[in-house]
């Protein structure tokens, strides 16, 4: 904040405490109270305000324009003059109120306060966007703003904005998914949410997949999102091409959940890489024939196949699994413990701080929680394209709004700090230093030229 914005502020704050303590409001307070005024609505107190100053200000603007105050004589009888006024209804978070815009005779006055064609604030149709990047559909927005700010939008209004957004949207998404990334990611998150696309007449359901990269400081990148029609190796063929041409030259290694044809083609773009299922993933996956009552029991079995010291000791608590009374019961467990088990035991290789680094795909898991929230209400898509616009607007929604919470909390004690931190874009990974110091250590070759 300059600091000219600083003393206006307080100068505002200093005129209402004056007003308050001189009494001068007391009456305007008693009529709020009895409820004879409203603050908010086509009637309020506030919309009343906002009408009169911008009033003021097109006058001021109008006068500058000119060159001479209201009520005096023009410089000259063939100047520019005053031209009466125009009425337009403005629609604001307070409520909707009518203005009276000043005109000049020659027509060359062009307002900058309220602008020409514009029907609302701004902070409007901020609103609008958020509530449609938080998950609202058309319907639920419109009575949104009805009922809390006495708003009342068209559906074809309130779609008007939404379009022209996400069509400016497209544009970013577009620059933003073909960005330049960084040469080299010692860890890459792979994992997807499922959502609704019309095509050709019929709803599907289509994979959205986000990759989330980590960077030699260990923080944390979406890296793109793309919307999978049919799984296969041409699929992810296409996605590694994508990154590699947009400068990642190398990947260490790439956690996911089994995706068919991601092994095949990450190998192919990045010889050397490795492809690592997703502890997490394997575990619920094992559970899904486990009854309620035997699942804590299951889950310790498993316990020694993930936390072995080797390939060979994992092999051994498996082979135990398999043979005890838990693995007769629940042999389709045993299976996919087996199924997946070259693409499981590189973890395996792994020192313990990089084990908790890829462990799981929790960073991206908590990302697709909160956008499986935003797409739940909006039914279906009518294209891939609309799906990745909200996607990606709904993760910019989140991460301004996480920003916002955290600035307002900016010199509180830790202890009293409550805003939550980043989700994922710009997040620092967990012991990120003893992690890399690790797989230095491990692949000398592959780490050390990016150090």
């Amino acid at each position: 904040m300059t600091d000219e914005k600083a003393a206006a502020g307080g100068a505002g704050r200093r005129a209402v405490e004056e007003l308050v303590a001189s009494g001068g409001l007391d009456g305007l307070f008693e009529q709020i109270d009895a409820g004879q005024i409203s603050l908010t609505g086509a009637d309020g107190l506030l919309p009343a305000l906002l009408k009169e100053t911008l009033e003021r200000g097109l006058q001021a603007e109008l006068t500058d324009h000119l060159g001479y105050d209201k009520g005096e004589r023009a410089p000259s009888a063939r100047g520019n003059a005053r031209n009466g006024t125009s009425t337009k209804t403005m629609d604001s978070e307070v409520g909707p109120f009518e203005i009276e815009v000043p005109r000049d005779r020659a027509g060359t006055f062009t307002p900058r306060l309220v602008r020409k064609g514009q029907r609302r604030m701004d902070g409007l149709d901020g609103m609008i966007i958020s509530l449609y990047a938080g998950g609202m559909t058309v319907r639920e927005i419109r009575h949104h703003l009805d009922s809390t700010l006495g708003v009342e939008l068209s559906a074809g209004t309130i779609s008007n904005i939404t379009d022209a957004v996400t069509d400016a949207v497209t544009d970013a998404v577009l620059q933003w998914q073909s960005r330049p990334l960084e040469e080299f990611y010692p860890v890459i998150y792979l994992d997807a949410i499922r959502v609704k696309i019309r095509d050709q007449g019929r709803v599907s359901n289509r994979a959205a997949h986000i990759a989330v990269g980590v960077d030699m400081e260990g923080i944390k990148h979406v890296l793109g999102i793309w919307v999978q029609a049919d799984e296969g190796a041409s699929f992810w063929a296409r996605v590694c091409a994508e990154l590699a041409n947009r400068g990642v030259a190398d990947v260490l290694i790439v956690c996911c959940d089994g995706l068919t044809g991601l092994p095949e083609a990450i190998e192919a773009t990045w010889p050397g890489s490795m492809v690592q299922t997703c502890v997490v993933h394997l575990i619920r996956s094992s559970m899904r024939f486990v009854s309620y009552r035997d699942r804590k029991k299951v889950a310790a079995a498993l316990k020694p196949i993930y936390t072995a010291a080797n390939e060979e000791a994992a092999l051994a608590a498996l082979s135990d699994l398999a043979s005890s009374p838990l693995g007769v019961r629940y042999p389709d467990t045993v299976g996919v413990w087996e199924r997946a088990w070259e693409r499981f035991i590189p973890f395996l290789a792994f020192p313990p701080a990089l084990r908790r680094v890829i462990y799981t795909t929790s960073s991206i898991e908590s990302l697709n929680y909160q956008l499986r929230k935003v797409t739940k209400n909006r039914g279906h898509f009518p294209n891939d394209v609309a799906a990745i616009k909200l996607l990606w607007l709904a993760i910019c929604n989140i991460e301004d709004r996480r920003a916002a919470e955290r600035a307002k909390e900016t010199g509180a004690p830790a202890n009293k700090r409550k805003a939550k931190g980043r989700l994922v874009q710009g997040q620092v990974t967990n012991n990120w230093k003893q992690a890399l110091a690790q797989l230095a250590a491990a692949y000398p070759d592959r780490i050390n030229p990016y150090l």
